[in-house]
C-alpha cells in the first residue's frame, strides 16, 4: 500500500473513533469492523507485545507499571506497521490512537501517504448518564461475570447467577474515579478534535445515550456516507 496517494478514486475509509469511558466505543468498534475493516487498538497492540515477551513488550511494560506513557514514536511505529497489513487495504478503525497532537499528525501524513480517507466519529455521550451506567455495574469476584443493575441485573440481588458468589463494585466504577476519567478524558481529547477539524478532517459527533446500540451504528453509517444530505465535514446527530 505504501506509496498509494489519496488521488485514488476509491480511498479506503479510516475511521477515528473517539468516545469517553461508558460511551460505548467498543460495542460500536466491534461492529463497525464487519462492514469496514480490522478494528485497532493500540493498547491491545502493546499487550500483545508485553505476552510475547519481546523487547518492545519489556521496554513498554516497564514504562506502564511505572505509571509512564509509551513514546510517541514507539505508537507511531506500531500503527504504521499495522496499516500497512493486506487486511487494512479496504479500510480500519482506529480506536485509542492517536492519543496526542503530535500522533495525530503523524497519523494524517500516513493517512496522506496510503491513501486512506480519514474520518473522525466522536460518540457524545451525557456525563451524568455515563456516571450512572458505569457505577451501577457489578462484577462476580470469582468468575468475572459482569452485571448491570439497570440492563442487566443478576437473578437475586447482590449475587452471581452463576455461581452465588456476592458481587462487587470495581474500584474504576466508583462515581468519583468515573468522574476524574472523565475530566481526563476531556483534557487529552478536545485538543486532538480541535486539530482534525482545523485540518479539514472530516468530524461527526454522534449521540451515543439515547438509542441501541445497532441504531448508533446506523447513524455512524449514514454520516460517512453522507446520505440523508449530512456534508462531509463536522456534523453533530
Amino acid at each position: 500500500m505504501t506509496g498509494t496517494t489519496t488521488n485514488s478514486i476509491a480511498a479506503a475509509p479510516a475511521v477515528i473513533l473517539f468516545g469517553s469511558p461508558g460511551s460505548g466505543k467498543g460495542t460500536q468498534a466491534k461492529l463497525l469492523r464487519q462492514t469496514i475493516g480490522p478494528h485497532i487498538s493500540t493498547g491491545d497492540m502493546l499487550r500483545a507485545h508485553v505476552r510475547l515477551d519481546d523487547d518492545l513488550g519489556h521496554r513498554a511494560e516497564t514504562l506502564i507499571k511505572a505509571g509512564k506513557l509509551v513514546p510517541d514514536e514507539v505508537v507511531n511505529e506500531l500503527v504504521d506497521e499495522r496499516i500497512q497489513e493486506p487486511d487494512c487495504k479496504d479500510g480500519l478503525i482506529l480506536d485509542g490512537y492517536p492519543r496526542t497532537v503530535k500522533q495525530a499528525q503523524v497519523l494524517l501524513n500516513m493517512m496522506q501517504r496510503d491513501g486512506f480517507r480519514p474520518a473522525v466519529v466522536h460518540l457524545v455521550v451525557d456525563y451524568d448518564k455515563i456516571v450512572a451506567r458505569l457505577s451501577g455495574r457489578r462484577e462476580c469476584p470469582v468468575c468475572g461475570t459482569i452485571y448491570s443493575l439497570t440492563s442487566n441485573p443478576p437473578k437475586i440481588a447482590g449475587k452471581c447467577d452463576l455461581d452465588g458468589s456476592a458481587l462487587v463494585t470495581r474500584e474504576d466504577d466508583k462515581e468519583s474515579v468515573i468522574r476524574e476519567r472523565l475530566r481526563e478524558y476531556d483534557s487529552q481529547t478536545l485538543p486532538i478534535l480541535s486539530f482534525f477539524k482545523d485540518a479539514g478532517v472530516s468530524l461527526f459527533e454522534i449521540n451515543g445515550g439515547e438509542d441501541s446500540p445497532q441504531r448508533i451504528l446506523e447513524k455512524i453509517t449514514e454520516r460517512l456516507s453522507g446520505k440523508n444530505g449530512a456534508p462531509q465535514e463536522s456534523v453533530r446527530a
